[in-house]
């Protein structure tokens, strides 16, 4: 039983060591409100111009941005860039093999990668908000850039003119008899058109958007399910009343 539990502590220390090794990080917490319809509106925005490119969220319909406070003269003038009609879903115009070829996979569909990320670390937004601010540049990889929250991922940086280049600060620690790189923050190694501040701003907004595009209904589900815990009190002490009332001359 004692070297059971010893090679169970061996095994989940190590774990944690080859994790840190290979460059996780603990998640942020996004600034998520689906309620904010201004967040939504500019999270909608950035999606299409810069994720749509090559992923889909084919599960989502360009009419349904209404429900965020988008025209349909808005939806068609700045918005449609893969179709005319905006009953279609949200496709990507990529090529599904010269993606493949490119990034060695073809980009998944995002209609519901918010709820489908979720973990130990947090939320699927959470996970979607530090990896979206996570990236850094990598000779070494066939993109040129890598993620500390998603190590060797097939991705580029998509949103790095927004942000600039920046370099993370680590930290070699000795811990078990293994090299343990600890986090320690970035260095701006060039500059943005957004200030590190409008940048986590833009990305909360677009993880907002993709929280709320996998699940279009969950604000109309919340309320409605406010009032109908509130019709079950009410009920609730009506039924009670009337129970003690009925039995109330039998001995």
């Amino acid at each position: 039983m004692k070297k059971f539990i010893l090679a169970l502590t061996t095994f989940l220390a190590l774990s944690g060591t080859l994790h840190a090794a290979g460059g996780g990080v603990a998640w942020d917490k996004a600034p998520g409100n689906t309620s904010d319809h201004a967040s939504l509106q500019n999270g909608a925005r950035l999606f299409v111009n810069y994720c749509l490119n090559c992923h889909s969220a084919a599960y989502m319909r360009y009419n349904r941005l209404q429900d965020i406070g988008f025209t349909t003269e808005q939806i068609k003038d700045n918005l449609l860039f893969t179709t005319d009609k905006v009953g279609e879903t949200m496709k990507s115009a990529i090529d599904p093999k010269q993606a493949k070829e490119w990034f060695g996979a073809n980009p998944p569909d995002l209609t519901v990668i918010a709820r489908s990320r979720a973990g130990h670390g947090g939320t699927g937004a959470d996970y979607l908000y530090t990896f979206l601010r996570t990236f850094y540049p990598d000779e070494t990889k066939a993109t040129g850039w890598n993620n500390l929250a998603f190590p060797s991922v097939g991705m580029p940086h998509v949103l790095w003119e927004l942000q600039g280049q920046r370099r993370p600060l680590v930290e070699i620690r000795k811990e078990h008899g293994h090299d343990v790189e600890i986090f320690k923050g970035w260095q701006q190694v060039t500059p943005g058109t957004m200030s590190p501040l409008q940048y986590d701003q833009a990305v909360g907004d677009l993880v907002n958007f993709l929280q709320w595009m996998g699940e279009p209904s969950q604000n109309t589900r919340v309320r409605v399910g406010v009032w109908v815990m509130l019709f079950l009190l009410v009920f609730t002490l009506i039924a009670w009343r009337l129970n003690a009332a009925y039995w109330k001359d039998v001995k």
